[in-house]
């Protein structure tokens, strides 16, 4: 039997890995694992809470696919990315799958290409048909400060772990992209100690990835990375 644990990002929830689960699930009988991460969801509710709290619950859940399946696959998106790395690097994980993994943090150029357009939006009255701003624009103003310490404490927590990390993996990232840039993906490939690494950058996609135009195509690969032998 094979389980597969599916990571959200920072300020996230399930929703963000959704349609990559609900792709593989029509194709498999694999058994999922999409947990909630601490602090985190519908409703967030990050203050007082330590980055340890999210690497500690990932890693319940993978110890808890490890029990019932024979083989254990995770996929991490953004901040999910670098738990998922953590736990490769902890455990014997099967297969690994990289997201928009938030190795680095904000992509400048592309940001400000992103704000010129919600401004142009705001001034030509048409604010409401932007799906980027009502995405960020609640998370904005419900995270507080700390809970964005915790999250650069993880991912300097990780990244001295990436050479030990020997499970085939497969990172995607969007060109697009105004959280993560592509230099974290660049730097993950290189960086990873694994002897069997594929890179795939997608042209249109923005930070969800998994609700990209091109996202058949994602799926497409990463599902093809997960049946290889």
């Amino acid at each position: 039997m094979i389980g597969c644990l599916c990571l959200h990002g920072f300020t996230g929830a399930p929703y963000e890995v959704e349609p990559l689960v609900t792709y593989l699930q029509e194709r498999t009988d694999w058994v999922f694992r999409v947990p909630t991460l601490p602090g985190h969801g519908e409703t967030l509710s990050l203050k007082g809470i330590r980055y340890q709290q999210w690497m500690d619950s990932a890693e319940e859940e993978l110890k808890g696919l490890m029990e019932i399946c024979d083989k254990v696959y995770v996929i991490g998106f953004s901040m999910g990315g670098m738990i998922a790395s953590f736990l490769a690097a902890s455990y014997q994980v099967d297969k690994l799958v990289l997201l928009s993994a938030a190795a680095y943090y904000i992509h400048p150029r592309q940001l400000a290409e992103d704000v010129r357009k919600i401004m142009k939006d705001l001034i030509g009255g048409q604010l409401a048909e932007n799906k980027l701003f009502f995405r960020y624009r609640k998370k904005v103003i419900e995270t507080p400060m700390s809970a964005v310490f915790e999250f650069r404490k993880l991912v300097s927590s990780v990244k001295p772990l990436l050479p030990i990390i020997s499970s085939p993996v497969f990172i995607a990232q969007g060109e697009s992209d105004g959280i993560v840039p592509p230099k974290s993906a660049e730097y993950l490939y290189r960086t990873i100690g694994s002897n069997k690494k594929e890179l795939s950058f997608i042209r249109n996609s923005k930070h969800h990835i998994c609700y990209c135009d091109e996202k058949e195509v994602l799926f497409s690969r990463v599902f093809k990375f997960l049946q290889k032998d």
